[in-house]
């Protein structure tokens, strides 16, 4: 089967072959109708993007899911924006952001200031991935994984690996885990690293020691209800990992809150290092990720990967942080 070219598309629309051309590589001088019309019939052709020739990036839309613009989710990804800001800024790369989801159709979305390129942070649907790669620009995912997209991530097995084998190395022998949704791959990741510290420990997993927040009510009220369930075991943990360090903070809270002495009684371990685990009382031990080299290194994949380059999965290495959560006397 030959391949399809841009004058097949110019043939089927009826349009210039300049005009395909321009669609095609996101160029001003034309309407989003015209864009579309040309786009539609690419992928209805079967057109292989790959043969366009690379052009320069001027602007980056930085898309964030609905769900995670929330308290809780902003102080990580609002330090990793600002990685994306820096290397932008440095580059002379115009940046926009948007809020995308399910019910929020992303080409709708990316309308308004068309981008050169689109980087993806947190999760997302596979079906809205889908609907973003079909617009043909570059693409990068950040702290996500999806088969056949280039992504960048902390190494989340081994921080989850770190905090608990920490725990359990100061001779906790209950450790409960925290955890969100697993459809998120960071978490997903980081609880693999949970239960293979375990293994490595000889200890059997207890599914008692393990709640998933997310099923217990929304922000805080979930954490709560997550830790009043742990505490009320006839066999409470004496320890606790969290996926995130707001959920930590806030296991922390309660913890004192219903008396309990930290660490002494219990530690407690986050993830992610935000500038609050620092200044909590007692400071929070973490796991640390460089948010900002995190954001500069999409940046970074998305000015040089080439169109017909592999997909390529970066893991950025993360640190285990310890502070009087989890060791204090």
């Amino acid at each position: 089967m030959s391949q399809v070219t841009i004058r097949d598309i110019a043939h089927a629309t009826g349009l210039s072959a300049g005009t395909i051309s321009r669609a095609l590589k996101n160029q001003a001088g034309m309407t989003d109708a015209t864009r579309d019309r040309v786009l539609a019939a690419a992928h209805r052709l079967g057109y292989d993007f790959s043969q366009l020739r690379d052009v320069r990036i001027r602007r980056i839309a930085f898309t964030l899911h609905s769900q995670h613009n929330t308290l809780d989710s902003s102080p990580f990804f609002s330090s990793l924006l600002h990685g994306v800001e820096e290397a932008c800024r440095r580059e002379g790369i115009a940046l926009s952001f948007n809020v995308l989801g399910p019910a929020k159709p992303a080409f709708d979305q990316l309308r308004l200031h068309p981008p050169d390129a689109i980087l993806c942070a947190g999760f997302f649907e596979p079906e809205v991935l889908q609907a973003l790669q079909q617009t043909g620009r570059p693409m990068v995912l950040v702290d996500m994984h999806q088969r056949g997209f280039t992504s960048v991530n902390p190494d989340n097995v081994l921080g989850g690996f770190l905090a608990t084998q920490h725990l359990l190395r100061s001779g906790r022998r209950r450790v409960a885990m925290l955890y969100g949704s697993l459809a998120h791959f960071s978490i997903q990741q980081r609880y693999r690293g949970f239960r293979r510290a375990l293994f490595e420990s000889k200890l059997q997993a207890d599914p008692d020691l393990e709640v998933n927040v997310m099923d217990l009510g929304d922000g805080e009220a979930g954490v709560i209800e997550a830790m009043r369930t742990l505490l009320g075991l006839p066999r409470p943990p004496d320890a606790v990992f969290c996926y995130n360090d707001s959920t930590a903070l806030t296991a922390m809270k309660y913890c004192r809150s219903v008396g309990l002495n930290v660490p002494q009684e219990i530690a407690v371990v986050g993830f992610d290092d935000i500038t609050a685990a620092a200044a909590a009382m007692p400071p929070l031990s973490t796991v640390r990720v460089d948010k900002e080299a995190l954001g500069a290194t999409a940046v970074d994949l998305l000015l040089r990967r080439k169109s017909d380059a592999p997909v390529a999965e970066i893991v950025m290495p993360v640190q285990l942080v310890l502070r009087e959560s989890s060791c204090g006397d």
